[in-house]
Order: C-alpha cells, then structure tokens, then sequence
C-alpha cells in the first residue's frame, strides 16, 4: 500500500481521476440508461436479482463511481485486490472449514469466547457450495437484512458508493482543514471491502426474499467474515483494521473493545493470531498503536444507515399497502415471492432512499405514481 506524497495541487488533481477514470470492472456493465418501460407484475416476478440490478440505472451509476474510483488507486497490488474481490467476493477462506471437524471447533472457540450466542451448530456460517465462487454478484446483493436498509438487488452497491464518497469527502476535508494527509488508497479500500461478504450472508432464496444474518462478536456475522476473508487474501494489515472499525470506532476502550472482538472473531475463522499478522497490538487488548485517523473515517464514512434504516422500516409497509390496494396481492402472494419479486424490483429500480423522498416532499399520491411508472397496474 502506497502512501500519500502529494501537495494540495496534485491532491486536488487525484481527487478528479476518480472521474476520469476509465477502467471498468466487467460485471457492472455500461453507464446509466434511460428508465426502463413498466413491466408487469408477471414479468417482475421472472427475474432474478442480477436481473434488476443490471436494469437499474442508479446500480449502474453506482457500480461505476466504484469500479472508476478503485481504478484511481496508486497501489497496483492493492487495487488487483479489489477488483478481484468486486469481481468475485468468494468466501475462500472457507477452505478449512468445509472439514466438518474443523468447522465445529471453530464453532466451540467462537462460542467459548462469547462471540456466539444461541446459534446451533446446523446454522453456524451461511451455506457454502463453492469456496471459490461467490453465491451471487456483488451488483445484485442487497445492502443488509430484508426488512433493513438497501434490502434490493443491486443495494450493496448503492450503500457501498455513498459511503465510499463520504469517506473520500473526509479525506479531503480534513486535508483542507487540518493539512492531514491520509492514505487514500486505505480509505477506498476499507470503504469497498467493509462488507464485502454480504453476497454471501445475504444470499437470495427462491422466495424473493435474502437469508436472515446470524449475529457474531455482538454485530452481523457478515462482519467478521468479511475481515477474515480480507486477512486471507493477503490485504495489507491497516486495510483489514479499517475494515474492522467500520461498525464501531477505537476512540475509547469501551468501544474499541468492539473491532477487537472482530478481529479475534477473524482470527479464530482463520486459525491465526491476529497480534502476529500486525492487526492488534502485542497486548492484543486494542487495534495497532498509534491508532490510525484512517480507522476512523472508514466508520465515519459507514453512516447511510442512519437514514436508510428507518426508511426501509417506513417504506416497506407502504408498498405492500400500494401492492394490496393498487395491484392486488393478497393472502399468500403478499407474504411471498409475487410481493417479493415486486418490492424488489420497484426499490432496485430507484432506491428506497428514492423512493421515501417522493413520499416525504410530495406525498403517497406521487408515491403511487413513482411506483406505476415501474409496475404496471392490472
């Protein structure tokens, strides 16, 4: 990983290869289109994720910021593992595991530490048919649990684009305000691989609906798989710690003791000590000494949730009002996948961020307006 060397005019100057670039990775397809014709129900209910995430122009628009700002990274290793992970976020450290021995005391450790509660052994880690291929896409997976923010295909990349721009408005920021230069490269990439096993803990079943994440270390499980996956893969130890601090920041012992866990929860997955490999202190009891600003503003930059959270809880009801009223689903098809398969394609098309505020600023009427340009009523 490359640090930063650059005076104001040639960091003013980096900033905009983020937009210039033009390296793309190939799973994200082609710049934005035009807003596709309104499908019918029927024909919502035929595609699958990667389907409606491809169709979406805001995914699209998305998935370029990242592939375009990950392609301005100075450090070529580090920017190969990137895109390898967008590419394809396979949980390949997983290898070990699939010994049924090694998994159950792997299993034992989690839980003899406290890092697993109330979890059976059946329902420890999310099904794995293949360590070297990613269940689904990084474009189609969802951004967090079914009823939680950016729960759509093609959500993962619209959480991941805001944060990452929000990191990187802090990585200014404070350069113009305090003349602190951080290394940008570590910004994007924790930024971009904080969640990158979401595709995985969130695999979309055949009701519409995605896999309900388990708890580790007192946060998802996508948390520290997705930190353990990162150590294996061979990414640079500040990497993989601001990775770690996304969920919680390490300003006080209290809640540094949070990414700690996360990272002994990593080091148990992957029969490590993490205090070796550089990613805790020799004390083992707090994040590497001096504690990096990069930490920091990877967990500053992975706050969308704040709003995104309540405006999935308040929008995923209104649909289903506009699903029964407008379009009516009833019964079995509103608890499953017609509804799903609707819910998913309206919120991939235009966000459910995009959608609340048509309904804050212009009321249900517009809503159910929005909502028609995408789904035909019958």
């Amino acid at each position: 990983m490359e640090q930063c060397g650059l005076n104001r005019r040639e960091f003013l100057m980096v900033g905009g290869l983020a937009g210039a670039a033009t390296v793309l990775l190939t799973a994200g397809g082609s710049r934005a289109e035009a807003a596709p014709v309104a499908m019918t129900l029927d024909e919502c209910i035929g595609l699958t994720p990667d389907d409606m995430a491809r169709r979406s122009a805001v995914v699209k628009n998305a998935w370029d910021y990242i592939a375009k700002t990950v392609a301005s990274m100075k450090d070529g290793p580090l920017r190969q593992a990137v895109e390898g992970v967008l590419a394809n976020p396979a949980p390949t450290f997983m290898q070990r595991l699939l010994d049924p021995a090694a998994k159950r005391a792997v299993w034992q450790e989690l839980a003899g530490r406290g890092y697993l509660k109330e979890i059976v052994f059946e329902d420890f880690l999310p099904p794995v048919s293949n360590v070297h291929q990613s269940p689904h896409s990084f474009l189609a997976a969802p951004g967090s649990g079914y009823q939680s923010h950016h729960s759509y295909p093609g959500g993962l990349v619209t959480h991941t684009a805001l944060n990452l721009k929000a990191s990187l408005a802090l990585w200014q920021g404070y350069w113009e305000t305090d003349q602190l230069m951080l290394d940008r490269d570590l910004v994007i990439a924790s930024q971009v691989l904080h969640d990158l096993h979401k595709p995985w803990v969130f695999q979309w079943g055949s009701n519409g609906q995605s896999r309900t994440e388990r708890v580790m270390a007192g946060t998802g499980e996508h948390h520290s798989l997705s930190v353990a996956e990162s150590v294996f893969r061979g990414l640079p130890a500040a990497v993989c710690v601001a990775q770690a601090c996304a969920h919680t920041h390490p300003g006080t012992p209290q809640d540094e003791a949070e990414p700690v866990a996360w990272i002994q929860a990593a080091g148990v997955l992957l029969g490590i000590d993490p205090k070796a490999q550089g990613l805790l202190a020799p004390a083992g009891d707090t994040v590497p000494l001096p504690r990096r600003i990069e930490n920091f503003v990877c967990h500053l930059g992975d706050h969308d949730f704040v709003i995104s959270v309540p405006a999935a809880q308040w929008m995923i009801p209104l649909l289903k009002t506009i699903a029964a009223e407008q379009y009516g689903l009833s019964g079995a098809d509103l608890a499953g996948k017609p509804f799903n398969a609707f819910r998913n394609y309206v919120f991939s098309q235009t966000t459910i961020m995009g959608l609340y505020q048509v309904y804050a600023t212009q009321g249900t009427g517009a809503l159910m307006d929005s909502v028609g340009a995408l789904v035909k009523r019958s």
